[in-house]
């Protein structure tokens, strides 16, 4: 899918309004760039030294401080663990915000670079760093869920294997929410 073929379908919901914003604790940035032909999504991998989610394929993103909304803390974290200037990020809107079952609320932005990222990465944070096709994680015909009992409830997981990782939990959860929202008619 183009930029010209997917920028419509999301530009739906444009930046809402900080007063309309659901409160979050967390903002994770979705960095899209035009390259081959197609839009790319940079994904990181998580430090395995970290407490919460070693290892784990994530975006860039972290806690909203203090005074700060939720869009600069996903511009300020991308900058931060992958050096890409937030100067050079055009933001397309967000998603609503989620709850994880770790107790985040997460506001996933989706920003726009007009070409490939240089990245920067903060090795105290992020191990490694790879790029997505956008049109394969919108697919169907990779994108899986399963049911999950715990107890007095169950919830749904999001999978997404690629190449030799596996993209699941809330990164998964926030990729099939984006999928929803392109392919809605």
């Amino acid at each position: 899918m183009t930029l010209e073929q997917w920028l419509p379908r999301f530009l739906l919901q444009r930046q809402p309004a900080a007063a309309l914003l659901p409160p979050a604790n967390a903002a994770v940035m979705l960095l899209l760039w035009p390259e081959q032909q197609q839009l790319q999504l940079l994904l990181t991998r998580r430090a395995m030294h970290l407490r919460h989610h070693p290892g784990q394929i994530s975006f860039p993103g972290g806690r909203i401080e203090t005074g700060e909304t939720a869009v600069d803390a996903a511009l300020r974290e991308t900058e931060e663990e992958v050096g890409v200037s937030a100067a050079t990020i055009k933001i397309l809107g967000s998603l609503p915000a989620m709850s994880t079952s770790t107790g985040f609320v997460v506001s996933p932005w989706l920003g726009l670079l007009g070409e490939p990222p240089t990245l920067r990465l903060q090795t105290t944070e992020v191990a490694a760093a790879f790029s997505l096709p956008l049109s394969y994680a919108l697919s169907n015909e990779y994108r899986k869920q399963r049911w999950f009992s715990q107890p007095y409830r169950q919830q749904q997981l999001h999978f997404l294997p690629f190449q030799d990782q596996l993209i699941w939990g809330a990164t998964a959860a926030i990729l099939h929410q984006l999928a929803e929202q392109i392919q809605a008619p």
